[in-house]
């Protein structure tokens, strides 16, 4: 991203509160479409959102559970995923590796591709202070490069911008 900044250019704020596979996809792909057509972003990451910038990325996994709307390609057809599948020992894994093999199959990135363009574009990634004492993490646990900050930190961002979001 351009250093200078022109004079009509916009910023934009995301707060990621999820921390699972399919919920990570929406921030970091509106955040780094968004840095690439020059707008300045900020992620702001929260309660589980903060799973997100942990230095591994193996954990992330998908819940069918209150997930109505999760369709899987299957035999041609779509299958819903029932909230009872979840109770199944297993089925949230089941569900994950088959999303992993979705994503593959289609060419789409992974989340870790995605936050790395995140933060080739500039985006900045902000660990929230607060859900790191709350959930007993330390910097050393998150990745490399991050602000820490808390509410203000947000709000100070957000206010000043002319997009935010709340994922």
């Amino acid at each position: 991203m351009n250093d200078l900044l022109s004079e009509n250019a916009k910023s934009m704020t995301i707060i990621v509160t999820k921390g699972t596979l399919d919920w990570a996809y929406p921030p970091f792909i509106l955040a780094t479409t968004a840095a690439a057509m020059d707008v300045k972003v900020e992620m702001f990451f929260t309660f589980y959102g903060l799973q997100l910038l942990k230095k591994e990325l193996d954990h992330l996994q998908i819940s069918t559970l209150g997930n109505p709307g999760m369709e899987m390609p299957m035999m041609g057809m779509h299958m819903t995923m029932p909230n009872l599948v979840s109770a199944i020992p297993g089925a949230d894994a089941l569900c994950t590796t088959m999303m992993k093999n979705l994503i593959k199959k289609k060419g789409v990135a992974s989340i870790p591709d995605l936050r790395e363009a995140a933060i080739e574009s500039d985006v900045n990634l902000i660990g929230c202070q607060m859900t790191m004492g709350l959930f007993e993490m330390e910097k050393e646990d998150l990745m490399d490069g991050i602000e820490i900050g808390g509410a203000a930190t947000y709000m100070e961002k957000a206010l000043k911008s002319d997009i935010n979001l709340f994922i």
